[in-house]
Parts: structure tokens; sequence; C-alpha cells
């Protein structure tokens, strides 16, 4: 039987080679290049952390026969990583009066100052561990730079110490300036311990150093943990997190095999995947690579337009009452969403504010507003997502300073997740209670909205705020009771209520169109496209005759073009300056679309086991824009690449056999449009 499912690592694997190609780019900025080599590589890193755990437990199952095409694929995206960097960077770098100095002696004009910085800003971070027969098993942090020496003591006896190299504390690039020749040399931080290691071993003798790290299993089960506080609970899984099982070994070439060998044994690496790179570890640090800025700019300014001009004697609620708003950033300011919850804290008819949170920034805004409105006497309620998985850390602090401000914190339970973008408020006017809601594809973030895709509607349509206050009233309840009624949705999608039979019964209507011989099409954009239910609907459609596009940035499990079963689908993959995030569903309906956004991907988390919110566009001028910006997407012919059957990135042709074809880059249009 053929293969009618992607896996779904190999997939994602394929959508990293993608950011990876853009490294490979020479048409971008340095500073572009480097940034794509910078999400390359930490997006490696957090596989290894939550997908690879999963694949070594399937494998003690005989579960998982795709490691041994996982472990091909990743040495040969690592081997092309480090070919961009030898081939392309450094030469273009050196182009420009740049040398970063990789695996390369430090020229001896630069000796002394190398020292003088080792000893007043690197030692004192400096802490050596000494490997031995007696020693118990070390153990080291997750995804830290160490350096493994092998040294001869003064007992003429090897040893073998791992050293921290302290990127917490000191930066881990330094910069020496020739002002004369305008010349900039740069150093990485372990190779400024290395040429200095005589200093700290003064009595032995150094026989080799070498770049380690060692990636852990990242993921928290806090499935079971009903009972007692779950901040607590999750402040000890956190402190864990760092210690966890080892995933990876990652190790520099030339390492003696008798040194890799204990290390196997001291490190407790039997059970991790051993890995041979580069020189250097952690490259996602390239991004904060120190180039002059004047020689290396990132592109062209595209500057946020705020689209929204509020005259100084009106407010935005007043401009609510009378139309939506869609916002669309990072292409348009997401100040409106700031002065959303900024005048809701000051407003004195404003008496609640209800919001969920998933990732906030370290500096939220947003949330110093909530506490403004508590301290103001609002009642406010917020949702907080303890389990956003790398942010724990962050919504656990944010958590605390809100309820010392008064604010009502409510967690979700172990077993589920809110992951919907929403917010209520509730104002006393003349006429009555005033709802005024806010629905998004992304998170309430200032600073992610900088560089992510996403859509976000105010609005104060009843039919909306109605639901969301049920939905909010839901969630407020159920952390007190499991028994609790779950809402009903006429207009809403929400998971796992209401969004997997509103989703197949809308495929269902394209079919029906498609038996009766009319136009039917289905457009989709998402993150991540798993679910198999869902998958199974989409190659039904496609026999039934219904025309499907998708544009899938990430994970795609649904394999289109093969014949008798996806004919009909076409899927499409995005990567660009900007991360495509936002999620859109577009259903022809007979010539009058239906049209939704959402914070839900269509994975089994997502659908199953996350509070997930979709929500209709009804006003035409809206749909509209956001059917433009979908087609230019589809007709992207310079970022975006389709998915064959095998799974690969395949270039998509300019239109037409001219020279003068033209180029269509979808978010330069996308950012024009707006």
């Amino acid at each position: 039987m053929k293969e009618i499912y992607f896996n779904r690592d190999i997939s994602w694997l394929g959508f990293n080679h993608r950011v990876l190609k853009e490294a490979a780019d020479a048409d971008l900025p340095v500073m572009e290049r480097l940034k794509f080599l910078s999400i390359f590589s930490s997006n490696l890193d957090e596989f290894y952390s939550i997908r690879i755990p999963i694949l070594m437990a399937l494998e003690t199952m005989n579960r998982a026969d795709e490691t041994p095409t996982i472990n091909s694929l990743i040495e040969k995206q690592m081997k092309e990583f480090g070919a961009i960097i030898q081939q392309d960077i450094l030469p273009e770098l050196r182009s420009k009066n740049v040398h970063l100095l990789y695996n390369e002696p430090i020229p001896e004009d630069l000796a002394d100052e190398l020292t003088d910085f080792f000893y007043s800003s690197v030692m004192g971070f400096l802490q050596p561990v000494i490997i031995s027969r007696k020693t118990d098993p070390l153990v080291i942090e997750n995804n830290k730079l160490h350096l493994l020496v092998n040294l001869t003591g003064p007992d003429s006896r090897d040893q073998l110490v791992v050293i921290n190299v302290p990127t917490d504390f000191v930066s881990r690039f330094y910069f020496i300036d020739a002002a004369a020749e305008k010349h900039r040399t740069i150093i990485f931080l372990e190779d400024v311990i290395k040429a200095n290691l005589q200093k700290l071993f003064a009595d032995s003798k150094i026989l080799g150093a070498y770049s380690i790290k060692i990636t852990r299993n990242a993921e928290l089960d806090l499935l079971g943990e009903f009972k007692g506080s779950l901040a607590e609970k999750l402040e000890k899984k956190l402190m864990l997190r760092a210690y966890g099982p080892p995933t990876r070994f990652l190790f520099e070439p030339g390492i003696p095999v008798w040194v890799l060998e204990e290390l196997i044994k001291k490190l407790s690496l039997a059970h991790a995947n051993l890995v041979e790179g580069g020189h250097y570890h952690n490259l996602k640090d390239l991004s904060s690579l120190p180039l002059p800025k004047n020689d290396f700019p990132f592109y062209e300014d595209w500057p946020a337009k705020n689209h929204l001009e509020i005259p100084p004697n009106r407010t935005i609620f007043e401009l609510l009452e009378e139309s939506d708003l869609l916002i669309h950033p990072p292409y348009q300011s997401f100040r409106p969403i700031l002065r959303f919850f900024n005048e809701a804290a000051q407003d004195q008819d404003v008496r609640e504010i209800y919001v969920t949170l998933y990732r906030v920034a370290t500096e939220s805004q947003i949330v110093n507003a909530l506490i403004s409105a508590a301290k103001n006497g609002k009642k406010v309620t917020v949702f907080v997502e303890l389990k956003a998985r790398f942010d724990e850390a962050n919504n656990l602090r944010w958590s605390r300073k809100m309820k010392q401000a008064g604010i009502k914190i409510v967690y979700s339970p172990p077993e589920l997740k809110v992951h919907s973008k929403i917010a209520l408020i509730r104002k006393k006017t003349k006429k009555g209670w005033q709802h005024y809601a806010l629905l998004a594809t992304g998170n309430l973030n200032e600073i992610t909205a900088k560089f992510y895709t996403d859509h976000v509607l105010l609005t104060s349509q009843s039919n909306l705020s109605r639901e969301l206050d049920s939905l909010f009233q839901y969630l407020n309840k159920k952390e007190d009771s499991k028994k609790t009624r779950p809402p009903s949705f006429q207009h809403l999608l929400v998971s796992p209520f209401n969004l997997l039979e509103s989703f197949i019964e809308l495929i269902e209507r394209e079919m029906d169109s498609a038996s009766r011989g009319r136009p039917a099409s289905i457009t989709i954009k998402l993150n991540n496209l798993e679910e198999r239910t869902l998958i199974r609907k989409l190659y039904e459609a496609s026999l039934a005759g219904v025309r499907i596009r998708l544009i899938v940035r990430s994970v795609c499990c649904l394999v289109p073009g093969l014949q008798g079963m996806s004919e009909n689908i076409s899927v499409y993959r995005i990567v660009d300056r900007y991360l495509e995030h936002g999620r859109i569903f577009i259903f022809h309906n007979e010539g009058n679309p239906v049209l939704y956004l959402g914070s839900a991907d269509w994975m089994n988390r997502n659908i199953y086991r996350r509070i997930e919110v979709c929500f209709p566009i009804y006003e035409y001028r809206m749909k509209e824009t956001i059917m433009t910006m979908i087609d230019l997407q589809l007709a992207d012919n310079v970022k975006a690449v389709k998915l064959d059957k095998n799974m690969e990135n395949m270039a998509i042709e300019l239109n037409g056999q001219s020279e003068h074809a033209e180029r269509i880059q979808s978010q330069r249009k996308i950012y024009e449009l707006l």
C-alpha cells in the first residue's frame, strides 16, 4: 500500500532545510544570512530537546523506523551549514575588512590584548571540574557550551577537565578594531579560553582542548499531577529541565577515542546520540555577531504602518462601535492593540477585563496595562498558560506580579493548554453593558509582533463577544469543576468543542458543491498539518473534485499529488524575512466565501488537547484583503517552494518563459498592499 502520510519529523527537517537555504542565498545581506543560520541552529537544538526523546522512546519499543533517515538528513544538513559559513560567509566578511577567526590560530599581535581580556573579564567565571575514575558522574547543563581539556598533570598522569564557557555573563564574541586599517577581528570566547589555558593550568601540559555540548530532554511531564499548586509543580520541573536525560552529545572533531569513551561513562551518555559536529557549537549566537552596522545592514527598512488614526477627542472603543478593525502585524503597527489595553486600564466605565496569555514579552506593556487596570479598581481575570514551552519561567514571573496587583490568575489543568489568543472588555454605558473583543492568530506579544505575520480582529460585534464571554466564564469555572457544561457556539470555532466537526462540515459542503458540478475550492494556511481525520477528509475532497491549496510553513503530513488520492491538492511553503504565523481558512461556498482566522493548527494537540479559537470574518472588505494576501502568497515564485509527493522543496518557476516574467516575493507585495 502506498504511503499516504509523510513522517512528521522528516517533514519538519524539510522545513528547517528550507531555513538553511535562506542562509545560502547570496542575494540576502550577510546579517540576514547569519540570522537564518542562527534560526536553523536554534531549531535543531529544540528538535533534539523535544522530538528526539520521543523517537528514542519509540525505538525502545521497536516502533521507530525513521531514525536512520533522520540522522542521515541531519548529518547532511550540518555539512551544508558548515559549507555556507566556510565558503560564503567568511569570504564575504573578509571582503569588507572583517576577519572572523574560525578554527584559526590567534595572530601574535592580538595575544596580549586577549590575555588581558581573559584575566579581567573571563577568568573569574570559569569553573574547571576534573574528571577522574573516582569522581561521580558529571552533569552538564542543557545546551551550554563547555571545553573538554586533556592535559598531563604535575604527576605526569593524563587528566580530563571540563570547563564552562560563560556565555551567560560574557559575550560570545570579542572583537578588536585596527583603527588605522579600518579592520575588525572577531574571536570566539572559547578560542580566547583555549589560548589562555596555560594560565589556568600552569603546572600542566595541555594536550588538547575540544568544544563539547549536551542537549537534554526538555519536555515537562505534568500529566496526572492534578493536586496541589500547578505553579509550584512546574517550578520544580523547570529546575530539573536543565539536567534531563541527554539526547545528543555534540563534540569537536579530533577528540581521541579513549577520551570519548571516558566521557560516555562520566557524562552518562550511553543512550545519547553521539554527533561529531564542527569546531563551534551553539551557532545560534551568530545572529549577535558584532559586525559594523554601516557596512553590514539588515534588509532595507520596512517600517510598520499605523493605519489606525484616531482623532484626539475619540477613543478606540468609540471607533469599534462604528466598525471592526483588522490589523496585520508586522506589516502594520501593533500600537492599536496596545492602545486597546491601555485605554481599558484607564477608562472609568470599563469594569471587567478577561484575557488569555500564552507567550508574553519579557517586559510586557500589555501585562503592565492589566496591572494598572487592577490597581484602578477593575476586575481583571487572566488565564495564564504555564505550560507554554520554554516560556514557563517568564509566565510564572508575570503571574506572581499580577497576583500581587490583585488580578485573578487562572491556570489550565495539566492535560489541557489554553492556546487561544483572545481578550474581552466589559464596559458599563448608558445603554447597558457593551463588550469589546480581541481575537488574534498570534500571541499578545509586542516583541514577536515585529517579525511574526499575524492578524488581530478588534470588534464590538455582539454575536462574537457573547460567545467569547461564554468561553471565558467556562474557563473561569473549569479550574473548580470538571463537570462544568461546555458552552455552545454558532459563530466561533472552539476546540475541543466544535472546531473539528465544523471544519469537517465546511469541507463536506465543498464536496457537495463539486458533486453538483459547481465550483468548489478550499484554501488553508497553517503552521503545521498533522491531524489524520482532517487530512483524510481533505483527501476525500480532492477525490470529489474540490481544488485544495495549502500553505504549510513547517510540518506537513499530507502527501500532495498522489494519483487517485490527492491529485487536486497543492502544498506550498514560504520562508522569508518574517515568520509566517497566521492561520487562515477559506471555503469557496459557491461564490460567497466563508473565511476564518485563528490560533489552531491542524495537529492532534490543537484539535483535542488545547483551547483554540478560530473566528469568522464577515465584513466584505476585510475578506477581500485577506484573500488578496493569500493570492499573493500562492503566486510567490521567489520565497515559496512547492512540496512534491517525495517531500522535496521544489522551486517554483517564473510564470511564462520570458526573462521579463514578474518575480513575486509575497511578503514584499503584501507590505506594499497594506
